[in-house]
């Protein structure tokens, strides 16, 4: 999607689910929009980037429950481990929340409440599981029972293990409390219904002017074909945002988990006199784009905006949705230990290792197939055998024989081929195919190795002056297109990037190196440091 310079652009990332610790799965969303971030200010764009921890919901509460001790210390404990892994792995969010705070619940019952003024929200008997033995009120995840549509086991709120249908309170068939396994039974419990009928309209015409993938748009088509069906958006917990006027309800965690996003903007432009959180969210005035998992294409793409357009906000202009992980073909299981914990990965290997499988193994739409095998050849064919050999080859060559950047005109063919790569990851970032980013800057680095290798330098070296002036242009040539690479692979690799940018004899912040800086000729005479190894291979 292309966009207009002059307008701000607000990320966003699937906020993740704080009750348990991140796992290579989480990252399929967080990298790829970081690396979406990264990019666009090097394009010059105006970009600020946010998330937080998403910390209401049965869920929680169950894992609580199970742990002895509150909501708020199992939030408190996963939000912080969050954080430290987006830390390491340099996901760099300009603002990190959590939906538990007060600027959230304030903004959530804001929202509720002009949904409820605008005839948006009613009232309705339902019947709800309840439990004799516990004596409460079960709310979705406490019950377990048969799914109405395909009869496969379900939970209380989606047919998980199957159809993934969306299910209402008392639809499960059979139902039994995930507390203590007894039967439940069904009782009449008023809750309050948002009214997503009454949008159908509206979302068949937002899908068709809506940016980002086409399997969100797709995906979201085909519900809004069928007849949409209301929403339940109270749920019988003591933990979350308490509904309007009721204190024995709260709102249903996908209603305030969302407004986060809008609660976060207004923390992050708190005191700024030059901007605020309205532009975004309530002026039309920039753009928002929401990076998030297939799986959660339905809450973004017809839920989430369908409560924009009734409570009075801007509308998102695009939704990009990653695949989802599997490992070894399988899908993620905790219980069967079928995971890969990122804090354990991270011991192990350099989490830019890691960003760069990621983003390159496969098409951001497709699913990715992670193992062991295809993590070691992405590392030692491309990392180790195409990149870093570039590196360690000229900069060896370069230190011994000049100890610095040659004199010398860079030739034109170089600039071309820079030209040629910039225009390709541009594109690529702007129809949101980062692996096709990566193929365009690694070519370039394998350019660099056919280049070099073509020209013979060390037989240049050998032919007196005019062959060792020749030899420095060529060594020059080389010296421009690794300093390509790096800036056009900082966005997937930060560290290692700003590493190798040291090497090459730039002194600044590789960070903060506009595109513009590509066909700026490398100075001579700037010092190279006796180069060390970018990559180690890895033994499987």
């Amino acid at each position: 999607m292309e966009i207009p310079v002059d307008k701000p652009i607000l990320v966003t990332s699937a906020l993740p689910y704080v009750n348990g610790e991140c796992h290579i799965g989480h990252l399929r969303t967080y990298v790829p929009a970081d690396l979406y971030v990264r990019m666009l200010r090097k394009m010059c764009y105006n970009v600020r980037f946010i998330c937080g921890s998403d910390t209401h919901g049965t869920p929680i509460v169950l894992s609580a429950e199970a742990q002895g001790i509150t909501p708020k210390a199992v939030v408190k404990r996963y939000h912080e481990h969050f954080r430290q892994v987006f830390k390491a792995l340099n996901v760099d969010f300009d603002y990190y929340g959590q939906t538990d705070s007060e600027s959230n619940h304030r903004r959530t019952e804001e929202i509720v409440k002009k949904l409820i003024e605008n005839g948006y929200v009613y009232k309705k008997i339902t019947k709800q599981a309840y439990c004799n033995t516990c004596g409460r009120f079960l709310p979705d995840r406490y019950v377990e029972g048969k799914c109405p549509y395909c009869g496969a086991i379900a939970r209380g709120d989606e047919c998980d293990q199957s159809c993934g249908k969306h299910l209402e309170p008392g639809e499960i068939i059979e139902p039994k409390c995930k507390i203590c396994g007894n039967d439940a039974v069904f009782k009449d419990q008023e809750q309050f219904f948002f009214l997503l009928s009454a949008f159908a309209e509206f979302l068949a015409s937002y899908l068709d002017t809506l940016g980002g993938t086409l399997n969100a748009r797709n995906y979201a088509r085909e519900w809004v074909k069928k007849e949409l069906r209301d929403w339940c958006i109270t749920r019988n917990l003591d933990w979350g945002v308490k509904f309007p006027g009721r204190d024995d309800l709260v709102v249903y965690v996908w209603v305030d988990a969302p407004i986060g996003y809008i609660s976060f903007t207004e923390e992050l432009l708190k005191g700024n006199e030059d901007i605020s959180w309205d532009r975004y969210w309530k002026d039309d005035a920039a753009v928002i784009v929401h990076f998030i998992g297939t799986d959660i294409i339905y809450h973004h793409c017809i839920f989430w905006p369908a409560m924009l357009k009734g409570a009075g906000y801007s509308l998102p202009d695009a939704v990009v949705a990653s695949g989802m992980v599997k490992i070894n073909g399988e899908t993620f299981s905790k219980s069967r230990g079928n995971v890969v914990w990122t804090t354990e990965f991270l011991k192990r290997f350099h989490p830019d290792t890691l960003r760069y499988y990621i983003i390159s193994q496969s098409s951001h739409t497709k699913e990715l197939d992670f193992s062991w095998n295809s993590f070691a050849m992405r590392v030692n064919n491309e990392l180790v055998g195409v990149l870093g050999n570039l590196v360690h080859r000229v900069l060896t060559f370069a230190h011994k024989n000049f100890a610095m950047v040659p004199e010398g005109d860079i030739e034109e063919e170089i600039f071309v081929a820079i030209s040629k790569r910039r225009d390709e990851a541009i594109r690529a970032v702007e129809e949101y195919e980062f692996k096709k980013f990566v193929d365009a800057v690694m070519s370039l680095a394998d350019f660099g190795n056919r280049a070099f290798h073509r020209q013979e330098p060390w037989h240049l070296i050998k032919k007196g002056e005019e062959g060792k002036a020749r030899c420095g242009t060529v060594i020059k040539d080389v010296l421009q297109l690794l300093k390509a690479v790096c800036i056009l692979l900082e966005p997937v690799m930060p560290e290692k990037m700003q590493e190798m940018w040291h090497l090459i004899g730039m002194e600044s912040d590789v960070h903060s190196v506009k595109l513009d800086e590509l066909l700026v000729p490398i100075e001579s005479g700037q010092a190279l440091v006796k180069p060390k190894k970018l990559f180690r291979r890895i033994e499987l």
